[in-house]
């Protein structure tokens, strides 16, 4: 038995639909998946021990991205074909059974959404996968001690960023001794290109404390590396998302993004923002799509202490708590 599962070209995408995937391979344990994505979220399926294979697929002219993956499937028989992406695939290829996400502008998360294509009635949490040696480097980058806070302050679009001054602000006193996290060491993590965008940050935590992430590691053992650690604040990013799938308690910053479609899913999440809406951004006559300018200049980094402080309360991070020890079996 055969599945291909077409999914999404964004990383924070791709990692949403995972719970769909491992919901499929718990259903069908004796089927084989080829998951078909973008190229950049393209390992984090690997891991994955029903996975057979992983079909990148780097947008081309003319949708040609389509056609190769056409070429690369139309021989195999399938028993089902899963099409997140609402393409044509699921109908010109031989399977069994198709299911095919239809698009919808519904106020919901886009999980629900997703849960629509298997006809479920409820949302599936994001699940990634790890392998022994990632798990290892994982743990080489962040070994036992002190507890560790992670950030995450790049974005895919400038508009989405919070300043990275404010996340240093945010970070030296989540850290301080009044903290959520008192002397926790301080991982900052970020693509390659990001290094930059992620300079603050980094050059403010002392060298001690400091744990720099940023474009070291693929994004598998990213997944791992933050579930060693015991808080993660961050943009809406593709990271946030692998955090949350990670079980760390996550804190999502957003401004010119919704968090009702996007926010961070799971019992250990949050978001904050400042005091405009997203349609407050995003409709305001100023706005422009092509800026790389911040759209999140409102949001204070007192605020963003408090949700911090809201959430470690929330989940019981008291001082003498032992949850807040790094913890490698997490």
């Amino acid at each position: 038995m055969r599945i291909l599962f077409i999914t999404a070209s964004r990383i924070g995408d791709a990692v949403l639909s995972s719970g769909l995937l491992a919901h499929l391979a718990e259903t069908h344990p004796q089927a084989r998946f080829t998951v078909a994505c973008g190229p950049i979220p393209a390992p984090l399926f690997g891991p994955a021990p029903f996975v057979e294979r992983v079909i990148p697929m780097p947008k081309r002219r003319r949708s040609g991205h389509w056609f190769d993956l056409w070429r690369a499937t139309a021989a195999t028989w399938w028993h089902m074909v899963v099409d997140l992406r609402g393409s044509a695939m699921g109908f010109v290829l031989p399977t069994l059974h198709r299911r095919v996400l239809r698009s919808s502008w519904e106020p919901k998360h886009r999980l629900i959404h997703l849960a629509t294509a298997l006809g479920l009635d409820r949302p599936l949490a994001p699940r990634l996968w790890n392998t022994p040696d990632q798990l290892e480097a994982a743990a080489d980058l962040v070994p036992p001690g002190p507890p560790v806070l992670a950030v995450g302050p790049t974005a895919n679009w400038g508009g989405k960023q919070w300043p990275a001054e404010r996340f240093a602000a945010v970070a030296a006193r989540l850290t301080a001794p009044a903290g959520i996290l008192p002397g926790a060491r301080v991982a900052v993590f970020g693509a390659g290109g990001e290094r930059e965008a992620a300079a603050p940050v980094l050059h403010a935590i002392p060298a001690e404390r400091r744990i720099d992430a940023v474009g070291r590691l693929d994004l598998p053992t990213v997944h791992a590396a933050l579930g060693r650690c015991a808080f993660y604040l961050g943009n809406d990013s593709g990271l946030m998302h692998i955090a949350a799938a990670s079980g760390v308690p996550t804190l999502g910053l957003f401004g010119p993004s919704s968090e009702i479609f996007y926010g961070p899913w799971g019992p250990n999440c949050a978001t904050v923002r400042g005091p405009r809406s997203f349609e407050d951004i995003c409709h305001a006559p100023d706005f422009d799509h092509r800026t790389q300018e911040s759209r999140m200049l409102d949001l204070t980094v007192d605020t963003v202490i408090a949700a911090a402080g809201k959430l470690a309360a929330r989940l019981g991070m008291a001082a003498d708590n032992p949850a807040r020890e790094n913890c490698p079996s997490r």
